[in-house]
């Protein structure tokens, strides 16, 4: 048995398998997500969803779903599952075996004396996905029935039935191309031998989304079924049935095939699922390398990028990719700041603290290379550019005071990772200084100064130092204002005080940084990460449901994230070295669990903040992954 399965008992129940979803990406930003019994459950969904530069920056679920169907002596058994109003159906769920995911998604039915096979895979740099399917078993004739449901939508929108839908199909090598608008690629279905494609065209209305109606969005599609397509299969025969946006050589598909499963990393422990799932969060398209900061719905963003980066390819040694990665979001730069979403025309600036992020992920790759002559050369004149930027003052009121502090905010705006926007306006909008703003900045100032020797950059450190120990310190309290006001300090319990503690530079004793630690270990730690604020104050959320409003609300008021809890633990272990270990080696060992949950063989966004802390959010996150990798490379330099 391999390290992620499901047996049948498992698969049956619906409350069960219906929780538990799969995301596969490739190099080209293309993915492909399901539920592991192949039953969407939300419009994100989809066996191709793929990028469509020539609409927008979104990506765009092409191919939904398939429905397969196997026939003998007349006899029809329809593997397909979908849920309709008050119903699912078909309700092919019921012939299934077990899953396995070693080395990629498998699920194996069974019907009478029939063992078919089914594997799912993505092509690493093509907009393509590949299903095999192998005939284990079969006493009389067997024909195999594919019904491709199609979609040719934006992966935030829904289908409905229309007019303007290009109904016709073109011959393709065994298959068909569909192309139901103009402004799409051409979508080409073939399998991998000869087949028969019968026109049948119809729509199936209604297809609900359970996840969407729980979210509080509107949940009902109309999906497109031009035909199907058919073959005879014989016992120990493999099938393969392409669906891409280019034509592909069906002579080719079984070798293309083997060559994608040899690229693969086993996900046989928990370590090899982390880095199998970092890997999926690289793009490399149009000349770009990009983090996509989670999935299904995140595209880029700077502050995550510069987050996740180091822990998605340092410690696999993957050195070129963050440069490739750091290449491409130093051209992104305007004045001191990086866009937080989007590029090109389409971009969101407001964010305070991705620019302090880039010097952070410098020095951890130095870190791990020791190759500063590389920074220096590339980066230096960028990292000038943000300091002075930020001293001289720029956008969203962003501005060094003559304390030394960094301020920032207007009304309307939340520029730290705490932006949750309501209708109301942001829900945490600390504007002022922020703790990890403060605490950003003296490291990338310091950062600076070691790489420079400049010393008029020392002596803006050396003052923020000062005002930072004076102003946020509170021996009182024993630990750290979350951020400052003027004469405001508010004194709420959040994870953001850790930061001052983790970075290369920090501006505290040992004294009082094992103190907002032990603060933030009593208050906020759990078994999935920190606690975004204290359950002591009355403003805390337990658990992450309900409508967009609701969610917001609760999303950086005691909700749990993972990405956090790297930097608990390199505070940690500053302090407790060998000491620490036992602790931190409990809190990896049990994400192994999550493994099984949610987003298989990977970490998801967030979880609530009360037991049992329930996963949410996205169903896989760049920086929970790589906050994990990198938090399991720590314990390894502290053993």
């Amino acid at each position: 048995m391999s390290y992620i399965h499901f047996d049948k008992a498992q698969l049956i129940n619906l409350n069960y398998s219906l929780d538990r979803e799969i995301i596969r990406t490739n190099r080209s930003g293309t993915y492909t997500s399901t539920t592991i019994i192949g039953c969407n459950t939300r419009k994100y969904h989809g066996l191709l969803v793929v990028p469509q530069p020539q609409i927008n920056t979104e990506n765009h679920v092409l191919l939904s779903t398939v429905h397969e169907t196997v026939i003998q002596h007349g006899a029809s058994f329809n593997l397909g599952i979908s849920k309709y109003p008050g119903n699912y159906s078909p309700r092919g769920h019921k012939y299934l075996k077990d899953f396995d995911s070693e080395p990629i998604p498998k699920l194996t039915y069974r019907v009478g004396g029939v063992l078919l096979q089914k594997e799912m895979i993505l092509d690493t740099n093509r907009d393509r996905v590949m299903l095999r399917y192998t005939l284990l078993e079969a006493h009389s004739p067997t024909t195999l029935r594919i019904s491709p449901f199609l979609a040719f939508r934006g992966y935030h929108s829904l289908s409905k039935e229309n007019g303007d839908i290009n109904k016709d199909f073109k011959k393709v090598p065994n298959g068909a191309s569909f192309q139901l608008y103009d402004v799409y690629d051409p979508l080409y279905l073939q399998i991998s031998k000869k087949a028969e494609f019968v026109y049948k065209p119809d729509w199936f209305r209604n297809v609900e989304y359970i996840l969407e109606r729980e979210r509080g969005y509107d949940y009902q599609e109309d999906l497109f079924v031009p035909g199907y397509f058919e073959f005879s299969i014989e016992k120990g025969e493999s099938v393969i049935f392409s669906a891409g946006l280019t034509e592909a050589d069906p002579k080719t598909r079984q070798s293309a095939f083997q060559k994608e499963i040899e690229r693969r990393i086993p996900r046989n422990n928990f370590e090899n699922c982390l880095k199998n799932s970092a890997g999926q969060f690289i793009r490399l398209r149009d000349g770009d390398t990009r983090v996509i900061a989670g999935y299904p719905w995140f595209g880029w963003w700077g502050r995550d990028t510069f987050v996740s980066l180091p822990g998605l390819t340092l410690p696999t040694g993957d050195y070129k990719t963050f440069l490739a990665v750091m290449d491409t979001m130093s051209k992104d730069l305007q004045g001191p700041l990086f866009p937080n979403v989007g590029s090109g025309v389409n971009f969101n600036m407001n964010s305070i603290d991705a620019p302090l992020w880039y010097f952070w992920a410098m020095q951890q790759y130095i870190l791990y290379t020791q190759d500063s002559k590389t920074i220096k050369k590339r980066y230096l004149d960028k990292m000038k550019g943000i300091i002075d930027g930020f001293k001289n003052g720029t956008d969203f009121n962003i501005h060094v005071q003559e304390n030394g502090l960094v301020y920032g905010g207007e009304e309307g705006k939340a520029l730290t990772w705490m932006d949750a926007v309501t209708p109301d306006g942001p829900v945490t909008p600390r504007i002022g200084c922020p703790v990890e703003i403060q605490a950003l900045w003296y490291n990338a100032l310091c950062f600076y100064h070691e790489l420079t020797g400049d010393e008029e950059i020392a002596a803006m450190a050396a003052k923020t130092k000062e005002t930072f120990a004076a102003e946020f310190w509170s021996e009182e309290h024993g630990y750290l204002a979350d951020y400052i006001n003027g004469e405001e300090k508010n004194w709420d319990i959040r994870c953001n005080m850790v930061f001052a503690t983790s970075l290369p530079y920090t501006m505290l004793d040992e004294v009082q940084n094992d103190s907002i630690l032990e603060t933030v270990k009593s208050k906020l730690l759990t078994t999935r990460g920190l606690r975004s604020l204290s359950p002591d104050d009355p403003a805390y959320k337990g658990y992450y449901f309900g409508d967009q409003i609701s969610r917001d609300e609760a999303y950086h008021n005691g909700t749990v994230w993972v990405w956090p809890l790297g930097h608990f633990v390199e505070g940690y272990l500053k302090i407790h070295g060998k000491s620490g270990l036992s602790l931190v080696n409990k809190l990896i060992k049990g994400f192994d669990e999550v493994m099984t949950q949610y987003g298989i063989g990977t970490v998801a966004e967030i979880y609530d903040g009360d037991p049992p802390h329930r996963s949410k959010g996205a169903v896989s996150q760049a920086w929970s992954v790589a906050e994990l990798l990198r938090m399991m490379d720590l314990v390894k330099k502290n053993n």
